[in-house]
């Protein structure tokens, strides 16, 4: 996403701030003026930049478990943020270490938010779906006391009918680091499990139902009515087909409805990651070979396939070699072939024919 700024004094800021580290005013982040407002008054009115009064309070999530940094309009039927009325149920925060795993699910789940609302998709709460007859979405955080204990994972993070369960576990960076180790994965993060479970509702979503979808989706993924449970047993066990460069993980070779959830995640991370660099103005000057040096001087949101990798592949080489300066591993490790190409702009056309107006 493109950074934002403080409202009172134009400090940039991280999308996770709560207090501007400049001029020390309490912020939220309104989703309906997607910016930062502050509270000024006397601490009793938010206020934008051009200081005016906007009729919103803090997130419910907020006022109970300080676990949320948006804000919700006083006109609103429910005192929870655009994020948080998603949650259909939070873990139990008795376990050790839940509280804190939470915000960091919060935070992410935010964001992914935050870009969903920038493509302009449809994405309603069951309640809202239940009242007018379209496909809701809902979190599950759940808390797995055996898992953490024995190491055996009674909880496993996905999607069904709209719900998105999430193991807290997955928010512990030394478990989840171990078990991208253990899975041979070079990415796991919680974002790209919010982006990825997500790619599967909107399969359900826009695909699953609509027999002209469906049919182009399996001419560029393949044949989903292949056993899913058989599929998942033949990769854990060794016996899958293998990583090739048509497809832009190991994991997406599972089973079409991963293949179709990876490239549906990868598509996320590239629109976001430009528009976060378009966002700060950088571009490439010394790139060889090009009369044209790689610059975003367009909607990342909104761009056809052919412009996203074209100037994602030469940033992403860019942050790779400073990731490598610094001693880290890739920041993108992952190679973008002709095929991926084509997947990518299966599901870049399909989330523009489903804008909002």
């Amino acid at each position: 996403m493109a950074p934002y700024q403080c409202p009172n004094c134009s400090r940039l800021l991280h999308f996770e701030a709560r207090v501007c580290p400049s001029c020390a005013f309490t912020l939220g982040y309104d989703p309906a003026a997607d910016a930062f407002l502050f509270l000024g008054d006397n601490a009793t009115t938010w206020r934008d930049a051009q200081g005016e009064a906007h009729d919103v309070v803090v997130c419910a999530n907020n006022n109970e478990y300080e676990i949320c940094n948006w804000l919700v309009s006083t006109t609103d039927s429910t005192p929870f943020c655009r994020a948080c009325r998603y949650n259909s149920t939070i873990p139990d925060l008795s376990g050790p270490q839940v509280p804190e795993r939470w915000g960091k699910i919060e935070a992410a789940k935010r964001r992914l938010i935050q870009e969903i609302i920038a493509l302009r998709l449809p994405c309603e709460t069951m309640i809202e779906a239940a009242e007018n007859g379209t496909f809701g979405l809902a979190f599950d955080f759940l808390y797995d006391p055996v898992g953490e204990e024995s190491g055996n994972i009674q909880i496993t993070t996905g999607h069904e009918a709209g719900l998105i369960t999430l193991n807290v576990m997955e928010a512990d960076d030394a478990k989840r680091e171990a078990m991208r180790n253990r899975l041979g994965e070079p990415y796991r993060t919680l974002l790209g499990h919010f982006r990825h479970e997500i790619g599967h509702y909107y399969w359900a979503r826009l695909v699953q139902n609509d027999p002209e979808q469906l049919a182009a989706c399996r001419a560029v993924f393949g044949d989903d009515t292949m056993s899913y449970d058989e599929a998942r047993e033949k990769h854990y066990g060794g016996a899958g087909g293998g990583w090739t460069t048509d497809y832009v993980s190991a994991y997406a070779t599972m089973h079409p409805w991963e293949d179709f959830a990876e490239t549906f995640a990868h598509l996320l991370h590239i629109k976001d990651a430009l528009a976060t660099i378009g966002g700060f103005g950088m571009r490439l000057m010394n790139w060889p070979g090009e009369d044209v040096q790689p610059s975003i001087d367009f909607d990342p949101y909104t761009a056809d396939t052919l412009t996203l990798v074209n100037e994602w592949r030469p940033f992403a080489f860019a942050e790779n070699a400073i990731n490598r300066a610094m001693g880290q591993p890739d920041l993108y490790p992952f190679h973008i072939s002709e095929a991926i190409t084509a997947k990518l702009d299966f599901v870049n056309r399909l989330l523009m024919g489903a804008r909002l107006s």
